[in-house]
């Protein structure tokens, strides 16, 4: 949970009162820290089954969601009645963010955020982490899939880049990562609403 911590605290996010879906839950590192910084409820799903720690699956906040697999996330696959989230985090192996990003604004409340972490070797494509052996050190490859991150949420829609740091943490293998800070913005849907006063709604 230590790459988490160091991302709200960059971000200045508080968790305090939210109620979030961790993506790729695993063991839980990054529902844990969401449990420490205070929020109210949070579903750890995982295309896996067994892997949560059992602290975690006592604990009345969270909400385990095994084998479910984030390319498919709906509103309909969360125990009803779905209420919109307020934060998303992510921390995906071996799939690209361009895949596990699309299904989560709609399960996001206005203003909705998502905290993603980003592994160069699952994004820059086979040849490039093969080439370092699943390691990727070139800066120029970490900038370019930055870019390239940055541009496809661009053209997703709905969703707004706000911040980029690096991981306190190397990954596994000794990759460098970053994490991003993305903002749910007014979709097609919500556009009336865009003459409110602050706070409205």
């Amino acid at each position: 949970g230590h790459k988490l911590e160091h991302a709200l605290e960059s971000f200045g996010l508080d968790a305090t009162g939210l109620r979030a879906v961790d993506v790729g839950a695993s063991t839980g590192g990054f529902t844990d820290c969401l449990l420490q910084r205070g929020v109210a409820r949070v579903f750890a799903v995982d295309v896996g089954q067994g892997l949560l720690a059992w602290k975690l699956r006592g604990d009345a906040r969270v909400v385990v969601m095994e084998r479910v697999n984030a390319r498919h996330l709906t509103p309909a696959a969360f125990p009803m009645p779905f209420c919109p989230l307020d934060l998303a985090v992510v921390d995906c192996s071996f799939i690209s963010l361009r895949l596990v990003l699309p299904p989560i604004p709609p399960l996001l409340a206005p203003k909705g955020r998502i905290v993603a972490l980003i592994k160069p070797q699952f994004e820059a494509g086979k040849a490039e982490a093969d080439r370092g052996r699943g390691v990727i050190r070139d800066p120029a490859v970490h900038e370019r899939v930055l870019t390239d991150l940055r541009d496809f949420v661009d053209t997703l829609g709905g969703l707004r880049w706000r911040q980029v740091v690096e991981s306190p943490i190397l990954g596994g293998s000794g990759n460098k990562e970053y994490l991003v800070l993305l903002e749910k913005t007014d979709g097609p849907d919500q556009a009336g609403g865009r003459g409110g006063q602050p706070g409205e709604g």
